[in-house]
């Protein structure tokens, strides 16, 4: 396993790669690496001959300065925690100044209507920030495939967004959300919850498995109102959106058309951590 901390040295090993004629995988990270990273890369080292998994608090997609200061940094567990389960991955670990120079800026990316709702609508500059990391990363590695969680399914549809609009021949592969076993999708940002709080918080779960149980059954309207709800009569949680969406451009239903995806969305926030999933419905 190698571990890089600047992008000449990262290009020069995997040129040594591609004179091999070997395919290269990128599994983009913020660290505080968990099961869901882990089950990433072993898909992309399932479908790559050379994985590079990037390590990476990145400053432009935060909105808010205290959420950056509270992400949790854990690069010496998380180097350990891969040593011990790979040995041919390449692990990026760039400082700030390596990525962005002087000055940490996001570029401006046309995303189109999917990236003004929900995480778009909270979360100012929050897409043009992940747009413009990712497409470093992409020039940096240009990696043959790029593998994404499902749980920020409004970003995976923006990163094939920011493929397109950059022309880059990438694969992005999308893979399944990992749950902890009370439901409670796994994000880097649980290990500021207490114990008890990451029960608690299985309540997103049970909500969205509510969700698709009564989506034959109940209006779309009528079914949104049902869980908001039941967010509000939990005082555990702070809503932010509950939403229940065209799978495919994210737009908001009235009625139900055969042949279509729907997925639920929600975002709410317990113990002052912002916890976001979503769930397909149909």
């Amino acid at each position: 396993m190698n571990l890089v901390h600047q992008k000449k040295e990262l290009q020069s090993l995997l040129n040594e790669r591609r004179k091999q004629s070997e395919s290269i995988g990128l599994v983009p990270t913020m660290g505080a690496l968990h099961e869901g990273h882990l089950s990433l890369i072993h898909t992309a080292i399932a479908q790559c001959d050379q994985v590079v998994i990037s390590i990476f608090v990145n400053p432009t997609q935060f909105d808010n300065d205290a959420d950056l200061q509270k992400y949790p940094r854990t690069l010496e567990d998380d180097i350990k925690l891969l040593e011990n389960k790979f040995d041919n991955l390449i692990i990026f670990a760039p400082e700030n100044h390596e990525i962005y120079g002087d000055q940490a800026k996001s570029a401006h990316f046309e995303f189109g209507k999917i990236a003004n709702k929900m995480e778009g609508a909270s979360r100012a500059g929050h897409f043009d920030g992940v747009g413009t990391i990712l497409e470093i990363l992409f020039k940096t590695v240009a990696p043959d495939k790029a593998y994404f969680g499902e749980k920020d399914y409004q970003q995976l549809l923006i990163v094939k967004k920011l493929v397109e609009i950059l022309n880059l021949p990438i694969d992005i592969v999308g893979c399944p959300i990992s749950r902890q076993e009370n439901g409670l999708a796994r994000s880097s940002r649980n290990t500021r919850l207490t114990p008890g709080q990451q029960e608690k918080a299985s309540f997103i779960f049970k909500c969205l498995i509510k969700a698709r149980e009564k989506f034959d059954s109940l209006p779309p309207v009528s079914l949104i109102e049902e869980i908001k709800q039941d967010f509000e009569n939990n005082p555990d949680f702070k809503l932010d959106y509950f939403e229940i969406v065209n799978q495919e451009n994210l737009e908001p239903i009235s009625n139900i058309v055969n042949g279509q995806k729907y997925r639920a969305f929600v975002a709410a926030e317990i113990g002052g951590v912002r916890l976001i999933d979503n769930m397909a419905l149909n």
